[in-house]
């Protein structure tokens, strides 16, 4: 096995790692929040740098669990208000006062799809 294929396997061990506390701490964040708000945060801080750090790209279901603007964990209805408008989720943090915005589709059929295969 040459260096830069250890060097690969290494660099993919330590991503798939990085991967899984990532995962954890977001668990550990939804887990904590009804005690410390303040904790919860920290993880989602923690583990963005983690992320950044891996260059690992946070799924977008993950992405949602935060806002964007001041990186705080949210529950809706408790620190943020989520509403439906104009095709779009928006979501009001209450600790930045500022809004995020992500597309969706109403009853979006696959079937009917323009992407469907010919």
């Amino acid at each position: 096995m040459s260096s830069s294929n250890r060097f690969a396997a290494a660099k993919a061990g330590k991503k798939q790692a990085a991967w899984e506390e990532i995962r954890a701490l977001f668990e550990s964040a939804a887990a904590v929040f009804p005690s410390s708000p303040r904790l919860a945060d920290r993880h989602v801080r923690k583990a963005r740098r983690l992320a950044m750090k891996h260059k690992i790209r946070l799924p977008s279901s993950l992405q949602r669990r935060f806002c964007k603007h001041c990186y705080r964990f949210l529950v809706p209805s408790v620190n943020c208000r989520i509403r439906l408008v104009n095709g779009k989720v928006s979501c009001f943090c209450f600790g930045c006062r500022s809004y995020s915005r992500f597309p969706y589709r109403k009853g979006r059929n696959p079937a009917t799809s323009s992407y469907r295969k010919l």
